[in-house]
């Protein structure tokens, strides 16, 4: 019998409306883009383990698939960043609402044992903030 080996997991990819402004919500989170990547069209950055963050416009996407539309009605897609301590996540989520980005869910002791919270990205992406309790 034949066995081709399964596809391996590349990337999550991300559409935006405004490359500027979803590399600088990013960055504030820690992740590296190279310098200039605010101008351009499509960006990636390496997570750890070799995984990618990829980028891309709306207008790039639609360049190759022109009848796509965006979607509607609540995030499109949920990250999560681990953090040091619970702290860190009360600390990061201070540092993004005072920088004038959507906090969804205030910091709070989950019952499954997390210091949590989650944010919006300017595209309407969630972003959880997670660190053990």
């Amino acid at each position: 019998m034949d066995r081709t080996p399964a596809p391996q997991f590349a990337f999550v990819g991300l559409a935006v409306a405004d490359m500027a402004a979803s590399v600088a919500f990013y960055r504030r989170l820690g992740l590296v883009f190279p310098e200039g990547s605010e101008q351009e069209p499509h960006v990636e950055t390496e997570l750890p383990g070799g995984l990618l963050l990829v980028l891309d416009t709306e207008a790039t996407i639609r360049s190759f698939h022109p009848d796509r539309q965006p979607p509607t009605g609540g995030a499109r897609a949920a990250l999560a960043f681990r953090c040091q301590s619970p702290a860190h996540v009360d600390a990061v989520y201070r540092e993004l609402t005072d920088a004038g980005y959507h906090g969804e869910l205030k910091p709070w002791d989950a019952f499954w044992g997390q210091r949590y919270a989650s944010l919006l990205d300017p595209d309407g992406n969630g972003v959880d903030l997670l660190a053990p309790l």
